[in-house]
C-alpha cells in the first residue's frame, strides 16, 4: 500500500510556491500494513487527475505548473491540509497512489481497496458540486437521480460503506456533515440499510441481491468496474482483465457461487426497469437487473426449512438434506459447462 506523506508534499508544495526547490523529496512510502493511522479521499473522478507518475517527479518535470493547478491536484492538497489538521501523517489518493500503469499493482489495488477504506482512521468524501448536503431531490442533478453526483458512482458505494469515520466536504472543502449524523438521509438516497450506515457491514450481513441492488443505478467509467467496484462488498476477489466489458459481472457471479449458497443471486428479474433487455443464461447480465432486490433477505438453510414446514400440511416430511444435524445447504458446483445447486423439497399429500 503506497501512501502520501502528508508532512513531505506539503513541504514539497512550499518550496514550489517559495521558487526554493532543492533536493527531491520523496512524498510516497510504502506499506505492506501501516504502522500509523491513515486516511483516505474518496471522490469523482474527473479528466484532470493526477498520476502516481506525475506526483512522484513533480520537482523534475517542465509542466509542473500546469499539474499543480488541475483539480485533481487540488484535490490533494486540499486533502494533505486536511489531514494535518486533524494529526494525520500519511494520507491514500486513489488517482496517485495506485501505479495505474502497472496491471498486477491494478488489480492487487482494486482487489484491496474496500479494506483499505474499511481499515483508515478516516475518510474525507469530497462532493464538488453542492455547498450544503442535499435535503431533497435537486433538478440540478437530474442527471443522477436529483442526488449529488458522488452519490452516482460505482467506486464511492463500497466507500460509503466501509470506513466508520466518513466526514463529507463541499466544493469548497468545508465541513458539510459526517456519516454518522447523516445517516439517516443517506439511507434514503442510496438504499443501503441504516444499521450498516451506522455499524457497518458486520452488524448484518446483507443478501448478495441486496447488496448488487445498491449499485443498480450507479455508474462507472469502464464497464468491467460495475463488476470490480462490488468486489470487496461481497467478498470475494478474483483478477481484472480490462476488456471483458459485461463478462467482468458475470464472472463475478460465478465467483460468489463458489464460496457462497446465498441463493438470491437468482432473484434478479428481466424487465423493462433492466438495462440488459434479456439475459443468456440464469445468471443476471447487468446490475441494474437487481434493481428491485433492496428488501431481499438471505435465510440460514435451518431457519429456512423451519419455515417451510409451518407451511406445510401435519403430515409434511422434513427435507432430509436438511436435518436437525445438517449445517445447512452446501454451497454451488461451478464448471465450465454448468451449475449445480441444491434445492430444498418435500411431498405434499394434497394442495389447497
Amino acid at each position: 500500500m503506497r501512501l502520501i506523506i502528508v508532512d513531505a508534499f506539503l513541504e514539497r508544495e512550499r518550496q514550489i510556491q517559495s521558487g526554493t526547490v532543492g533536493a527531491q523529496l520523496d512524498v510516497f512510502e510504502q506499506y505492506r500494513v501501516p504502522r500509523v493511522d491513515y486516511c483516505i479521499l474518496s471522490h469523482r473522478w474527473t479528466g484532470n487527475e493526477v498520476t502516481y507518475e506525475e506526483m512522484r517527479k513533480l520537482t523534475k518535470v517542465d509542466s509542473r505548473d500546469e499539474i499543480r493547478s488541475r483539480a485533481g491536484y487540488q484535490k490533494i492538497l486540499r486533502s494533505c491540509e486536511q489531514a494535518k489538521r486533524d494529526d494525520f501523517k500519511l494520507l491514500w489518493v486513489d488517482t496517485c497512489c495506485i501505479d495505474l500503469l502497472n496491471g498486477p499493482e491494478t488489480s492487487d489495488a482494486i482487489n484491496s481497496m474496500f479494506q483499505w477504506y474499511q481499515k483508515s482512521k478516516r475518510c474525507y468524501a469530497y462532493l464538488h458540486d453542492i455547498s450544503v448536503f442535499p435535503a431533497r431531490r435537486d433538478e440540478t442533478f437530474a442527471r443522477f437521480n436529483g442526488w449529488p453526483e458522488w452519490f452516482s458512482r460505482g467506486w464511492t458505494l463500497q466507500e460509503l460503506v466501509a470506513p466508520r469515520d466518513l466526514q463529507f466536504f463541499n466544493k469548497d472543502w468545508v465541513g458539510i456533515g459526517d456519516k454518522q449524523s447523516l445517516a439517516p438521509k443517506l439511507a434514503e438516497i442510496t438504499k443501503v440499510p441504516l444499521c450498516i450506515l451506522r455499524d457497518g457491514l458486520s452488524s448484518y450481513r446483507p443478501s448478495v441481491a441486496q447488496v448488487i441492488s445498491w449499485a443498480a443505478d450507479r455508474n462507472t467509467t469502464r464497464a468491467e468496474d460495475r463488476a470490480y467496484s462490488l468486489l470487496g462488498l461481497l467478498g470475494v476477489s478474483m483478477p481484472t482483465l480490462y476488456g471483458e466489458e459485461k463478462g467482468a459481472f458475470l464472472r463475478l457471479q460465478l465467483e460468489i457461487m463458489r464460496t457462497s449458497n446465498d441463493q438470491s443471486i437468482f432473484a434478479w428479474k428481466d424487465s423493462t426497469t433492466c438495462d440488459a433487455r434479456w439475459s443468456s443464461g440464469v445468471l443476471a447480465d447487468d446490475p441494474s437487473c437487481v434493481r428491485d432486490c433492496h428488501d431481499v433477505i438471505k435465510m440460514e438453510a435451518k431457519e429456512f426449512c423451519k419455515g417451510l414446514l409451518l407451511l406445510w400440511e401435519s403430515d409434511a416430511k422434513e427435507p432430509a438434506m436438511a436435518s436437525q444435524e445438517d449445517d445447512g445447504i452446501p454451497a454451488f458446483t461451478v464448471t465450465s459447462g454448468a451449475i449445480r445447486h441444491w434445492h430444498v423439497v418435500g411431498k405434499m399429500t394434497h394442495y389447497h
